[in-house]
């Protein structure tokens, strides 16, 4: 479905190449001054300045070949050569009716060649619990994978599992010395116990301990490296023991995105593509891609004379390969963290044939995604532009640092969650809101508002920029929040409740008022909130456009009563304004990852 300001954008071309002029610099945008037009578009400054002609007297040749467009009702030129345009009642009537009856995408545009998308996203790890440095990810990749497969896409959204790794052979050795795990620790095929003999609790005790020891203790260390390598070489107690600590983990985790309404298709870890990294290296080899430095085997992904500034411990700074080489195989023969995301780029190839991945991962990870991206590329398993590291910035606490508790440690997702929810149930009380609902209503609804204000306060953010978390703020009903984007939601859901009540239901949309032009206008502007966001990854612009649409609902329920109009069109449109606007918006929340109660 094309919006209004797509075929004005056609039309303004036309009109512009009939004139001889490059139509490309047609652009129509949202006019800057609502008050004189709806849309406008500036080209002929441009194009005039190219031609060497009047500016005014170009745009007037082009306004005269749009007049007569019966989308218009009025075209008129402005300024030095500003051409506005404003769009008749019928049209906007005519267009809100097209969005009233989309209920798949509420106006939105698909894409006309739907592609296959991986999105790794939030990147959880065996053993550690969610903290609030996996949000951001977790919040970004579920809304950007609702949005590529509301567009059309085959999307996989993929958690990328952390099990793999020296961690395991920390938790094996931290096991065997506590005598917890016997069982497991004898040579040969089992059979081994299927009760898991660690808790969650258990693991998150023995990690941190078990690292810490690994720091200070060459032996442990020894040995833990000892078990990873074993384990990865296919010892099955370690085996059987680790698939223990997969099963405890993931089983958590998936409790923690749940309550965050985030969903996962594919659970691959690191292990997964383990069984490639052999195959994988030798076919480096051959290809010659893999360089000795060292003892160890690297890629060389620097382009030639591809230069930049390094800052040496003495102070000195020198010119250095940018970006440095990818190390394959350490000079221990072991194969590294950068050597693992190269064979799951494979393991995506041959099982999703994908067209696009895209990498929802903290900033501070851009060098390292630039070397396995450029490595992938020399070794042919994915073309140039299909690998994307979508990075982000942090949630920081009042103090503009990345957040942390009171006592300066990091703050556990779930910990998170269960503060949020609780300042949610103080403010529906303080706002006397669910008042009247059952026990097992009142928290679904403050769960819901919980996980709102959490995502709005950190999706109408850009994702490449910082902000401040502040969670008396965010959950608030007044103003930029999520709550306030559900209470608008739930009070138009009341007022098609009480017109089912009074007989009255939603008929052809007609447009008269201000308000009614303002709300047909935002409703239309959805399509390119959508594709912009989809094209830039960026779901802010989604953000936006819902606090928009609920700021210009809560303009034209003020201003146009719907229930005590003048007469029964009047009643019908309006009402079906109403609802076109709750399917929007709950249609941009649901992009944003957010649930909107029924009532309050």
């Amino acid at each position: 479905m094309t919006d209004l300001r797509t075929e004005l954008g056609e039309a303004a071309a036309a009109a512009f190449a009939a004139e001889g002029v490059d139509p490309s610099l047609a652009r129509v945008t949202a006019s800057d001054r609502p008050d004189l037009a709806d849309f406008q578009s500036n080209g002929a400054l441009a194009a005039a300045k190219a031609l060497k002609a009047n500016p005014r007297e170009l745009a007037g040749k082009v306004a005269a070949r749009l007049e007569g467009d019966p989308r218009l009702s009025s075209v008129e030129i402005a300024g030095p050569g500003f051409i506005n345009l404003k769009v008749s009642d019928a049209a906007l009537a005519k267009r809100a009716a097209e969005v009233a009856e989309d209920a798949d995408h509420a106006g939105a545009a698909v894409v006309a060649d739907p592609r296959k998308v991986v999105i790794d996203y939030a990147g959880p790890n065996v053993a550690k619990p969610m903290h609030v440095g996996h949000l951001r990810s977790s919040i970004i990749g579920e809304s950007l994978k609702r949005l590529y497969r509301f567009r059309g896409d085959q999307v996989w959204g993929d958690a990328h599992f952390g099990d793999w790794g020296f961690q395991m052979g920390l938790l094996i050795v931290a096991l065997a010395d506590e005598g917890t795990a016997d069982a497991f620790m004898a040579d040969g095929d089992g059979p081994f116990p299927t009760e898991s003999p660690v808790t969650l609790e258990d693991l998150e005790r023995l990690y941190p301990t078990a690292a810490a020891r690994a720091k200070e203790d060459p032996a442990f260390r020894d040995r833990a490296r000892k078990a990873t390598a074993e384990l990865q070489a296919g010892r099955a107690g370690f085996r059987a023991l680790w698939a223990h600590f997969v099963t405890v983990s993931r089983g958590a985790l998936q409790r923690e995105f749940g309550a965050l309404g985030v969903t996962f298709d594919l659970w691959n870890g690191e292990s997964d593509a383990d069984p490639l990294i052999p195959g994988m290296v030798e076919e480096l080899r051959e290809k010659g891609l893999l360089v000795e430095d060292d003892g160890a085997q690297v890629i060389h992904v620097a382009r030639p004379g591809e230069t930049r500034k390094k800052k040496l411990p003495n102070g000195s700074v020198i010119e250095a390969p940018s970006p440095p080489p990818l190390l394959v195989v350490s000079s221990e023969g072991s194969a590294m963290y950068g050597t693992t995301d190269l064979a799951t780029i494979k393991q995506r190839r041959r099982d999703q044939d994908f067209d696009l991945v895209l990498y929802v991962v903290d900033e501070r990870q851009a060098e390292h995604f630039e070397q396995v991206f450029r490595g992938a590329y020399l070794a042919g398993y994915a073309a140039e532009g299909q690998l994307d590291h979508l990075g982000f910035g942090t949630m920081n606490g009042p103090d503009g640092k990345p957040f942390k508790t009171r006592a300066g440690g990091v703050l556990k997702l779930h910990d998170l969650i269960t503060q949020a929810t609780d300042k949610a149930r103080e403010r529906l009380h303080e706002a006397k809101l669910g008042e009247d609902l059952s026990p097992e209503q009142f928290e679904d609804i403050a769960q819901k508002v919980a996980v709102a204000a959490l995502k709005f306060a950190d999706l109408s953010n850009s994702r490449t920029t910082s902000y401040i978390f502040d969670l008396d703020r965010f959950m608030s009903f007044e103003g930029k929040t999520g709550p306030y984007l559900l209470y608008q939601a739930v009070r138009i859901k009341s007022l098609l409740r009480r017109a089912a009540e009074q007989g009255v239901t939603p008929g052809p949309i007609l447009i008269a008022e201000p308000a009614e032009r303002d709300l047909a206008l935002t409703l239309d502007a959805f399509s390119q909130a959508v594709t912009e966001a989809y094209d830039k990854k960026m779901p802010h612009v989604v953000a936006e456009h819902a606090y928009r649409l609920a700021q210009s609902f809560s303009k034209f329920y003020a201003a146009c009563p719907v229930l005590v109009a003048p007469d029964e069109a009047t009643k019908g449109s309006r009402l079906a304004l109403s609802k076109a606007a709750l399917d929007q918006l709950e249609t941009a929340l649901t992009l944003l990852g957010i649930d909107t109660p029924e009532r309050m």
